[in-house]
């Protein structure tokens, strides 16, 4: 027996647009991502290529899964990012301990790069943190953070 699903109506949607985390999140990701690439348009990188050179050199050498880990990320979205990285010697991915394991390491010319991006970002940030206020910069990292340990599978 199949039960009939009542459909969804504009009120309905409208009300899910409103409240959805994912749904405000994601627009707000999307926004931000935006402001960010344009900042640091200078140098070439995007915000997310730029997100991952600094995980690089946080962890230093650093497995493509403890990387896919860090970055909350899955191995063959990873891998892909990283190809245009590779591709302009900003990183180097080479065999890891055993034949399994890849290791992916910041060249000299991706921590230049890293460098070069560091005062755009830090310009983007402050324009950002003047938006906001502090306070309400905390508040986003805190809520934000509280959010992460949902993908805890990974």
């Amino acid at each position: 027996m199949s039960r009939k699903l009542k459909v969804l109506d504009q009120t309905q949607a409208k009300e899910m647009g409103k409240g959805c985390v994912c749904f405000i999140t994601r627009k707000a990701a999307r926004c931000i991502t935006q402001f960010y690439d344009e900042m640091l348009r200078p140098t070439g990188l995007r915000s997310t290529q730029l997100t991952l050179l600094t995980s690089i050199l946080i962890l230093g050498p650093v497995s493509m899964k403890k990387l896919a880990k860090a970055v909350v990320m899955d191995r063959s979205a990873l891998a892909r990012n990283l190809k245009p990285l590779e591709r302009e010697r900003l990183i180097r991915i080479q065999p890891g301990r055993d034949m399994r394991e890849r290791a992916v390491i910041l060249t000299e010319l991706g921590l230049e790069k890293v460098t070069e991006a560091f005062p755009l970002w830090e310009k983007a940030q402050a324009q950002v943190k003047k938006r906001l206020g502090q306070k309400g910069l905390d508040t986003l990292f805190t809520g934000l953070s509280a959010l992460v340990p949902l993908t805890s599978k990974r």
